[in-house]
């Protein structure tokens, strides 16, 4: 505990809470900008096991702002999850750090998030928020909702109604009824329609916006693991740090106790749903996502040998495999603007086509080259 000694001394910590931090389960759902920061801040802070989930892989542009990965991490196309475990085992090695590459949906979510006593949301797109915002409500889970663009951020702590929670032997984390808040569809009832909202890729991003975000969730959910729920904030949070602006919404009475559709109802919309397509588009970037068939993940088997596939590959472009998948462009396949087509493929026969944003296009490259 001596490592920890900093933090401890602090009077609503102290060895009572460094041990419930230390037997605490948090999953990060995304581990981009916002996830990286959170999930070094929760390892240093001393929680004994932390999840990651991400679908995809690090990228040049992500290294101005996503702080877990490396140059060599981009260049060699490791995925986000992977990556930031390496790292974050180097930090602090008490920590037991589980890696997801998945694609977080409704038929995964349960399998992936297991018995974590915090979600911190590192997403970025709204879909997914909304699925961590019923899984939480309908588990009884703390969720920590949070985003950050250009140069606003966004956040704010959720703590659902705590029946379904006190079912749960093990929780870290119990809170009352008095202490619950709203849910993010009490404020927020149905997410922005597609493209009606900027995101990194068309607006960009600063970098210490998404610090001060993944700061201020971390803050709550050590406020949630210790038990300090009267200091818990009770406000919607709104920085731009550029315009030098804060707001806050005082949510106290925001819950809606007869409408909200998922608290007060109990309509898990996005929890309910099935993979509805086999083809995504990215939100603001120029690739569409790509699974080997429909359904359930459980019903989906497949387990693409990668050696093999990079043979079969190698005639038709540059790829490579780096042993969680392969990356790379194809020499004829061209996208709208002209530019090549690029394919990662996941061992489970996930692919993302870069260079179109066309479902019917990516799925003509997946099945001329994948054939799945």
């Amino acid at each position: 505990m001596n490592r920890y000694h900093r933090q401890m001394i602090l009077p609503d910590i102290g060895m009572r809470g460094q041990r419930a931090i230390h037997d605490a389960h948090v999953c990060i759902a995304g581990c981009g900008a916002l996830g990286c920061c959170s999930a070094e801040l929760l390892a240093r802070a001393g929680v004994g096991k932390i999840t990651l989930i991400d679908r995809d892989v690090v990228e040049e542009t992500n290294l101005q702002r996503q702080i877990l990965f490396t140059e060599s991490d981009a260049t060699n196309a490791i995925p986000k999850a992977e990556a930031a475990k390496v790292r974050l085992a180097k930090i602090n090695s008490e920590t037991t750090i589980e890696a997801h590459v998945e694609d977080l949906d409704a038929s995964n979510i349960t399998h992936l998030l297991g018995s974590a006593d915090v979600l911190v949301d590192g997403l970025d797109n709204f879909q997914s928020r909304y699925l961590l915002n019923d899984f939480a409500v309908h588990e009884g889970r703390a969720y920590l909702y949070g985003g950050a663009v250009g140069a606003t951020g966004l956040a704010m702590p959720i703590l659902p109604h705590p029946e379904a929670r006190a079912q749960a032997n093990n929780a870290v984390a119990r809170w009352t009824n008095s202490d619950s808040t709203p849910c993010l569809r009490c404020l927020f009832p149905e997410p922005p329609s597609p493209g009606s909202t900027p995101t990194c890729d068309t607006a960009g991003v600063l970098a210490p916006i998404v610090m001060i975000i993944a700061s201020y969730q971390v803050t709550e959910a050590i406020k949630i693991l210790t038990g300090n729920f009267e200091q818990l904030d009770r406000s919607l949070l709104s920085i731009n740090l550029w315009s030098n602006v804060t707001h806050r919404t005082n949510t106290s009475n925001a819950r809606n106790e007869t409408s909200c559709p998922c608290c007060a109802l109990g309509h898990f919309d996005f929890l309910n749903r099935q993979r509805e397509q086999v083809a995504s588009s990215f939100c603001g970037r120029q690739a569409v996502q790509i699974w080997p068939t429909q359904g359930p993940v459980s019903e989906v088997a497949v387990d693409v040998d990668l050696d093999v596939l990079l043979s079969q590959l190698a005639p038709h472009g540059d790829f490579r495999t780096n042993g969680h998948l392969i990356h790379g462009c194809f020499k004829e396949e061209r996208g709208e603007t002209d530019d090549p087509i690029q394919l990662l493929l996941f061992a489970n026969g996930r692919a993302v086509i870069g260079g179109t944003s066309q479902p019917a296009r990516a799925r003509t490259v997946y099945a001329r080259y994948v054939g799945m």
